[in-house]
């Protein structure tokens, strides 16, 4: 396209493109926006390199030399890392020449789409442990690289931390995770049996008595015993990583008591997902560590967002397409709220128009500017603010927001001033 544009001559026509999903995953009654800090970071180190440009043999000289020159110098708005989202929301809004606009549309969706479907997921296993805190763990159920940005996803969303430690070298999130089974079995007597107060010892030792034990290798109700025979009362913690985890837990929690560990905690892992952990919130669990549901979107791998042209030198164009709506021209979004703040409905408007005003309802600008001139806005939030950000709005949903049943979005979105609705 870049080649043939370049030819023609409609490579520096001014174009709008927006990122928006048509639907959400698994009918889900919210998503999460996830990567926008990521995306307005990768605009900007978007370049082609000399040994990549000698492996683009099917280009001409011209459009190679393009390449070699590229640097984004548009604009880009759309909504800040953490916000909520609907179908139809216009996430993001690219603006540029169609050259430098098309080239980024496989590297913002990349970002967009994972970080968002991982957010998402995420933010709804937060929901469901009700206060108690989540370690992600997930690091050896996806690609290597996708593991650290799975891990700042989930972070965003509400999880407490992570084992991944380039994700918290990287993003500063704090590292947190238990010994493996292996650890356990590696300690053998001198007969070849298994020591599991040695394997205990050694690691209280090392870490000290606030560490967190694996106490079902073996025998679980044994495993309690040797934990708090070697560690004493204090132990801080003890895990659980199989099993009917409910009954498990209530039979280790009164085992613990009838030790006097009245405040070693009770961590649980093993395949957990929202519905899991969200079964689990009666019984004695004070955290819980998510690997593979968390870091594969919780069986939505991607939040199907799409790149699409929408304007072009100020006319608006769409795509015709049955079962594939979408609404031509450069867009902007507001959420209205009632007083008591409680989010009723998400409002799309052209983006060169004023804000359309609801009486009786406040309402909340959702596109901001990130990047101008291809730099990056000054001031916009750290993954720390996006992190409380997030968990405000949530509470903005209406109480059906939060379940976990598949529904209608939550919230609707409705365009307001184009032609198609006037």
């Amino acid at each position: 396209m870049l080649e043939a544009a370049l030819r023609d001559g409609t490579a520096d026509r001014l174009c709008t493109f927006e990122v928006f999903a048509r639907k959400l995953p698994n009918e889900r009654r919210y998503g999460v926006v996830a990567g926008t800090a990521r995306v307005v970071r990768a605009v900007q180190d978007y370049v082609f390199t000399e040994e990549q440009l000698s492996t683009l043999d099917f280009l001409d000289e011209t459009t190679i030399d393009y390449l070699r020159h590229f640097r984004f110098s548009g604009h880009i708005d759309g909504y800040r890392e953490g916000e909520l989202y609907f179908p139809y929301s216009p996430l993001l809004t690219v603006r540029g020449t169609f050259a430098e606009c098309v080239i980024l549309e496989t590297v913002i969706l990349s970002i967009m789409n994972a970080d968002s479907a991982v957010a998402s997921a995420a933010a709804r296993m937060v929901t469901a442990a009700d206060g108690r805190p989540i370690i992600e763990m997930g690091s050896r159920r996806t690609h290597e690289y996708s593991a650290v940005t799975a891990s700042r996803a989930a972070y965003l969303a509400g999880f407490t931390s992570t084992s991944n430690m380039e994700a918290a070298f990287r993003y500063g999130i704090p590292a947190s995770g238990t010994s493996a089974h292996a650890w356990t079995l590696l300690h053998v007597d001198d007969d070849g049996q298994p020591d599991e107060k040695a394997a205990f010892k050694a690691q209280i030792d090392a870490l000290g008595v606030d560490t967190t034990l694996l106490v079902d290798t073996f025998d679980i109700s044994q495993g309690v015993r040797n934990a708090i025979e070697v560690a004493g009362p204090e132990l801080g913690g003890v895990r659980i990583d199989s099993g009917d985890l409910g009954a498990i837990t209530r039979r280790v929690r009164s085992q613990l008591d009838e030790l006097g560990a009245y405040n070693t905690k009770i961590l649980v892992s093993s395949d957990l997902d929202e519905f899991t952990i969200a079964g689990l919130r009666g019984d004695p669990i004070d955290g819980f560590g998510v690997g593979t549901s968390v870091v594969t979107g919780s069986g939505a791998p991607t939040a199907h967002m799409v790149y699409k042209l929408v304007e072009v030198e100020g006319h608006p164009v769409a795509k015709r397409s049955r079962g594939k709506a979408m609404t031509g021209g450069a867009k902007k979004a507001l959420r209205t709220h009632r007083a008591s703040g409680t989010a009723v409905e998400e409002i799309v408007y052209p983006f060169h128009n004023e804000a359309p005003e609801f009486p009786g309802l406040t309402s909340v600008d959702l596109t901001v500017p990130l990047i101008r001139d291809g730099e990056a806005v000054p001031g916009q939030p750290t993954l720390e603010e996006s992190r409380d950000y997030l968990a405000q709005q949530l509470v903005t949903l209406p109480w059906e927001g939060l379940a976990l049943s598949r529904d209608e979005p939550v919230v609707s979105t409705r365009f307001v001033g184009f032609p198609e609705q006037q």
